[in-house]
């Protein structure tokens, strides 16, 4: 990302993992499965073919890729996910936001700032049918307002 070309790209930190471009951000760790971000990018293609057949990338990886005009979570020029993952309740940390070299060009950062940062490393790009919430946030046809009330509901 030090390409002055690459300057101008917003990358999306809940990448594809097979894009040319895409990076490895960090890797799923513990019980919670939270993201540990790498201290610098590794290209994906690097990466994928050490990955066992049969395990999903994204199972045990985060990956960042260039945020697309053509995503199904673009909703004009902003991310849609990153407004629905910001009507889940607020983690409630005060820590300072984990470091990260993509920030400078994240688009979630860009977009939602601080907050989007706290709440990155428990976004999973491989969700649970079980986790009824985490589908809803994933899928792009689900409103804001749709995941209030599925909210208001369950509590």
């Amino acid at each position: 990302m030090d390409n002055p070309q690459e300057d101008r790209v917003t990358w999306c930190p809940s990448g594809e993992a097979h894009r040319p471009e895409s990076v490895v951000l960090g890797v799923r760790s513990g019980e919670n499965g939270h993201v540990v971000y790498l201290a610098e990018p590794v290209p994906a293609a690097q990466v994928l073919p050490a990955i066992p057949e049969g395990i999903a990338p994204h199972r045990v990886l985060r990956f960042a890729s260039h945020c697309v005009s053509g995503c199904a979570n673009r909703v004009d020029d902003a991310c849609g996910l990153i407004e629905r993952i910001q009507t889940l309740p607020s983690p409630g940390t005060t820590a300072a936001v984990p470091r990260c070299h993509l920030r400078p060009h994240c688009k979630w950062w860009n977009q939602a700032g601080v907050d989007a940062c706290h709440r990155c490393p428990a976004i999973t790009t491989l969700n649970s049918p079980d986790d009824e919430l985490a589908v809803l946030v994933a899928d792009p046809s689900t409103t804001t307002e749709q995941l209030r009330d599925w909210i208001a509901a369950a509590e």
